[in-house]
This record gives C-alpha cells, sequence and structure tokens, in this order.
C-alpha cells in the first residue's frame, strides 16, 4: 500500500469518513479486499456514488491501462468489508455489465468530469462495480422462498379445481387456499418489494406490476370466497400462473445473481 493511500485510510477513521487535500469533499469509501493471489486483505479508498440501496464504485485506476488491484481481488473474491463514514459492514461485490454499466459510468462521469478523463485515457473499459449489503444472503433466500411458495399454491390451487368433495368440504379448501394466497401477497407489498425496490431500483416497473396484479387477485379471491364458482376458480388459476412465472422470470435471477457468481472467475 502506498503511503498515499495509508494516510487517506487513517485519516478517514479518524475522522467519521472525512479527509483533507485533494479528495476533500469527494464522496470516498473504503474498501477492505482478500488478495486473489495473496489471501491477505488489503484496504482502499475508493470513489462512491449511492444508487438505491446500492453502492457504486469505479475500477478507474485514475486512466492507467491495467485494472486497479482491489478490482481483480473482488472478482476473486466478492465479499468484501465496506466503511462508509462511521459505518462499517459485509457487502457482496457485483460488477455491472453491458447496458446498465454504461449508463452508471456516464452517470458519474456527468458529476465528476475526471471520470469521463479517466475512460478517454485509457483503451480498457473502466469497470464498475455495485456493492450490496450482506442481505443479499436474506434476498436469495427470499427468493427460494418464492419459488417453494408457488409450488406450494399452486398444488393447492390444483387439489381445488380437481376437487369432487361435498360443497361444504370444497368451500373450506376454497378458502383456506385463498388466506395463503392472499398472506403471501401481502407479505410481498408490505415488506418485501419496498425493500427490493431500494436495494434494485431498475426494478421499480416490474414490482408495480406485480403490485397491481396482487389487486386484481385479490378482487378474485373475494369473489371466490362469496361463492366456490368454477369459473372463478379457472380465472384465478389463470391469474396466478401468468402472475407467478412473472414473477420467477424478473426477480428470481436478480436475487440469485446476489450469491451466484458466474463472473468470479474472470472479467466475462
Amino acid at each position: 500500500m502506498s503511503d498515499f493511500n495509508q494516510q487517506v485510510i487513517e485519516e478517514f477513521r479518524a475522522r467519521g469518513g472525512k479527509v483533507s487535500g485533494m479528495f476533500e469533499g469527494a464522496p470516498l469509501v473504503l474498501l477492505t479486499t482478500v488478495g486473489a493471489r495473496t489471501g491477505r486483505r488489503r484496504t482502499n479508498p475508493a470513489v462512491y456514488l449511492k444508487d438505491g440501496g446500492r453502492i457504486l464504485v469505479f475500477a478507474s485506476n485514475a486512466g492507467g491501462p491495467a485494472d486497479p488491484a482491489w478490482y481483480h481481488n473482488v472478482v476473486a473474491n466478492p465479499r468484501i468489508t465496506v466503511e462508509l463514514g462511521a459505518e462499517r459492514f459485509e457487502a457482496t461485490a457485483v460488477p455491472l455489465e453491458g447496458e446498465e454499466r454504461d449508463r452508471m459510468y456516464a452517470r458519474q462521469a456527468a458529476l465528476d468530469p475526471a471520470f469521463a478523463a479517466y475512460q478517454e485515457g485509457t483503451d480498457r473499459v473502466i469497470p464498475v462495480v455495485a456493492l450490496y449489503p450482506q442481505e443479499s444472503e436474506r434476498l436469495q433466500a427470499f427468493g427460494d422462498e418464492l419459488v417453494r411458495i408457488h409450488g406450494y399454491l399452486r398444488g393447492e390451487l390444483a387439489k381445488v379445481r380437481a376437487s369432487e368433495a361435498a360443497a361444504t368440504d370444497l368451500r373450506a379448501h376454497c378458502l383456506a387456499f385463498c388466506d395463503a394466497a392472499t398472506f403471501h401477497h401481502s407479505g410481498e407489498d408490505r415488506v418485501a418489494f419496498p425493500y427490493l425496490e431500494k436495494l434494485f431500483p431498475e426494478l421499480k416497473q416490474s414490482l408495480d406490476r406485480l403490485r397491481d396484479e396482487h389487486v386484481k387477485i385479490a378482487g378474485l379471491i373475494e369473489e371466490l370466497r362469496v361463492a366456490t364458482v368454477p369459473e372463478t376458480l379457472d380465472r384465478i388459476a389463470d391469474e396466478l400462473e401468468a402472475h407467478f412465472a412473472y414473477e420467477e422470470e424478473h426477480l428470481v435471477p436478480v436475487l440469485n445473481s446476489l450469491t451466484s457468481v458466474p463472473w468470479a472467475t474472470g472479467r466475462g
């Protein structure tokens, strides 16, 4: 580590994230990574940009010809320690790709023209890395649970539709299914979706669509509570299947990406 970096780190920690000199007023974060070759923990300051619930850092290396060492470290070992002001937390580092990378780098270059100069001064594409707080493990578990609950609700609905039980038993089965579906969707609306929207701003459109579908499905469920009608069951089945399929296509891969990191062996 250079003497300059060490001075920045010491001042950052002593002053709760504030530093003087050339970085005075700059949004700085400290990244502690595990060396890709040595296995040793290394700390580096980096300029950051907040994007919803995640933090973006830029492997500019001041426009140098090679990526900085910390970037190689997070590719090999994506779990890192982040110091932001006086706060310290564990995070998962995910390099951005394609259009998202370009859009986020352009935003940073507009805020700080030095980053435009860095990109102009090198032939490499400067990586942008998103840092997700370690709640990512909880989100991964939510993704797994989402698929499990969908499977359960699909199965329960199939049982209700195929039932030849007496009307009173069939109604009891329908109400049990209604309660399970309503509980699942209300939990998503109150807890899961607001958190996901904060962490992944790009999911807003998908989450808004899913909320609208919850309202529509709730209306059908209320119809089913009043009277068990085969046509209503069919409509609920169609709506839920489309809803589950959309959720599994647009949410589950994002949640899985936080702990499944195919890029961890190299830059793709």
